[in-house]
C-alpha cells in the first residue's frame, strides 16, 4: 500500500459512505495510479440493488474511476490540489462488462490523458481479479472555491 485512507481524505472530499477508494497500490509518477476498494456485503446499495443479486451501481463504478482520477490529478497538480477545489464530473463515456458483487475487490486504474489547472481527462478502467469489468473517459473540472 503507497496511500491509506488518511492520506486519500487529505485529497478526496469525498467520506463515508461515499469514499470509494480504501488504498492506492502503485503510482507511475503522474502518469497512472492504482487504487483499490473492497465491496463489502454491508454496503448500503446492495439491499436494493438487487435484492436476492446485489451488485454495485454502475454510477457508483463510475464514481470509484473519478475518486482514483482526482487522486492522480492531485499527485500531477498538487498546488491546485493543496487549495481543496471542487471536481464537477462533466462527460463520462463508459462501458460495462461485467457486474462488481459483494466480496469482489475492484482494481481501479486511471491513467493521465490530459490535465490543466481547470480541467482534467483521464482514462480509467476497473478490473476485478483480470477480468475488466468497466472502462471509461473522464472529463471533468476543477473549481477553486
Amino acid at each position: 500500500m503507497i496511500w491509506d485512507k488518511i492520506k486519500i481524505k487529505a485529497v478526496l472530499p469525498h467520506r463515508e459512505p461515499f469514499l470509494f477508494i480504501d488504498e492506492v497500490i502503485e503510482i507511475e509518477g503522474t502518469q497512472r495510479v492504482v487504487a483499490i476498494k473492497i465491496l463489502r456485503d454491508s454496503e448500503s446499495y446492495f439491499k436494493g440493488h438487487f435484492p436476492g443479486n446485489p451488485m454495485m451501481p454502475g454510477v457508483l463504478i463510475i464514481e470509484a474511476m473519478a475518486q482514483a482520477s482526482v487522486i492522480l490529478f492531485s499527485i500531477d497538480r498538487p498546488a491546485v490540489a493543496a487549495e481543496h477545489p471542487d471536481y464537477y464530473l462533466g462527460k463520462v463515456k463508459s462501458e460495462f462488462m461485467s457486474p462488481a458483487y459483494p466480496g469482489d475487490k475492484l482494481i481501479i486504474e486511471s491513467k493521465k490523458v490530459k490535465f490543466l489547472d481547470n480541467a482534467a481527462i483521464t482514462d480509467a478502467v476497473v478490473k476485478v481479479d483480470d477480468r475488466v469489468i468497466a472502462k471509461a473517459n473522464l472529463i471533468f473540472s476543477i473549481q477553486k472555491k
